[in-house]
């Protein structure tokens, strides 16, 4: 089963991305970026490399959320896509899943080479 994508990431998504960079970044970073986020324009990436580029573990089919959005897909219902932030290789610095975790997860047990549309910024402040 094809994994079904919304066209733009849902308000809610924009403020758990901040909420979640605020623990990484200064408030004036996080807002910056936040809003960057806001005006990217969607990219495709793989399921598979999102995990690998963030170094997360993937989540069993078990966890509540990961179930709850492959119900979602079961029922042929659209996902959000994800709000990423770039890492720095150069720096060591892994990619960040500012919101859609378990978004990506459920597409990757869906398949792992599922493309998902992703608003991917770097931190800007």
């Amino acid at each position: 089963m094809a994994v079904k994508w919304l066209q733009e990431p849902e308000a809610h998504d924009f403020d758990a991305a901040a909420a979640y960079l605020s623990m990484l970044a200064e408030p004036g970073t996080v807002t910056t970026t936040v809003d960057a986020l806001r005006t990217t324009p969607l990219v495709m990436r793989a399921a598979k490399d999102i995990l690998r580029a963030a170094r997360l573990p993937l989540l069993p089919d078990g966890n509540a959320h990961v179930k709850a959005d492959l119900g979602k897909i079961s029922d042929g219902k659209k996902l959000s896509p994800i709000l990423l932030v770039r890492g720095d290789a150069t720096r060591g610095v892994v990619l960040q899943i500012a919101d859609g975790y378990h978004r990506v997860c459920a597409s990757y047990i869906t398949d792992e080479n599922t493309v998902i549309p992703c608003c991917l910024v770097a931190w800007t402040s």
